[in-house]
């Protein structure tokens, strides 16, 4: 009788805890959703699914939440950055018309 090691079902229960956190269009938005989760200390893998679904950033189930805050905190900032960038475009807007020659 051959015994089998406990590592698969170890690998077969962490991957069965993953859960999604969050879907992207392509695999470099995947990658910095990634390497953000990953820097704040939130273990995260992409699995890859069919070609119109996209990619999906993976979890395990008890750090959902925490990723969820992570990520939104990070494209309400990208958000405000994008605007006030935009803001700052629109001010300056052809100043340099109405600057005098020296």
């Amino acid at each position: 009788m051959t015994r089998r090691s406990g590592k698969n079902k170890d690998t077969q229960a962490k991957v069965q805890e993953l859960v999604m956190v969050v879907m992207t269009d392509d695999l470099e938005q995947a990658k910095d959703r990634q390497a953000l989760l990953k820097n704040n200390d939130i273990p995260a893998v992409i699995k890859e699914q069919d070609e119109s679904t996209g990619f999906a950033v993976m979890v395990p189930e008890e750090f959902l939440d925490e990723a969820h805050v992570v990520i939104e905190s990070q494209e309400a900032y990208d958000d405000f950055y994008d605007f006030a960038m935009e803001n700052e475009d629109e001010d300056n807007f052809g100043a340099d018309v109405f600057e005098d020659e020296l």
